[in-house]
């Protein structure tokens, strides 16, 4: 149970450091990376929260994944759920400042993205399976036969173009993150000597056996 106490902390630290990462990308002002773009093109026209949105989207992407035949955990759920409340949260709050310039802005989406990538290191380390958007990709890796990357590359450029179809902010920080977040997850991952091909990871029916077992034994 010590583990499994330490692998939910993983999980939900990853998560935190996600969405903080994600906030200072917003605040460099200088365009939203990529899924962002299309989460504040539907929050715009729909009159909804960025972080009610992200989860709509999830969702909805989720629901895709799984007539798609692919497997979900506690992560892709609590990554739906979780990075949305945590966004709203944060940008509630108010304590990170908006940069005015170029310098400033390029500094905090870099520094966001290297954040992104710590929170990607403990969420994927956490072995719950992965968010809704990685499952996509590798639901359509498995259909189409084509390359993890292209497929990667083809579901980022529609978030975009969507996005910006519907007032979604892009800019030079979007074309940043496009090329920086791979950059920032490989130098974290280095740094960390994590290899995320050697996780294994728990689905949604193995976790919830586990809780139910122990729940049991606590009675």
């Amino acid at each position: 149970m010590t583990n499994f106490v330490k692998r939910i902390f993983k999980l939900f630290f990853g998560l935190f450091l996600s969405t903080l990462g994600i906030i200072m990308t917003m605040k460099a002002n200088l365009g939203f990376i990529l899924w962002d773009v299309l989460h504040q093109g539907v929050a715009n026209t729909v009159g909804m929260t960025v972080g009610r949105v992200i989860i709509l989207i999830g969702l909805i992407i989720c629901i895709i994944c799984l007539f798609l035949g692919e497997k979900f955990g506690f992560g892709t759920i609590t990554n739906i759920i979780f990075i949305g409340l945590f966004i709203d949260i944060l940008l509630s709050f108010d304590f990170i400042p908006q940069m005015k310039e170029y310098i400033t802005g390029i500094a905090m989406m870099m520094a966001g993205l290297f954040t992104v990538a710590f929170g990607t290191y403990f969420y994927i380390s956490s072995g719950f399976c992965a968010g809704p958007r990685d499952n996509l990709m590798v639901a359509i890796e498995r259909k189409t036969g084509l390359a993890v990357g292209l497929c990667r590359g083809l579901l980022e450029v529609s978030a975009v173009f969507s996005g910006w179809f519907l007032g979604g902010s892009v800019g030079i920080g979007t074309i940043l993150s496009a090329f920086g977040i791979s950059f920032c997850i490989q130098i974290v991952f280095s740094l960390m000597k994590f290899d995320p091909t050697k996780i294994d990871h728990e689905s949604l029916i193995t976790t919830s056996k586990f809780l139910i077992h122990f729940l049991k034994l606590e009675h």
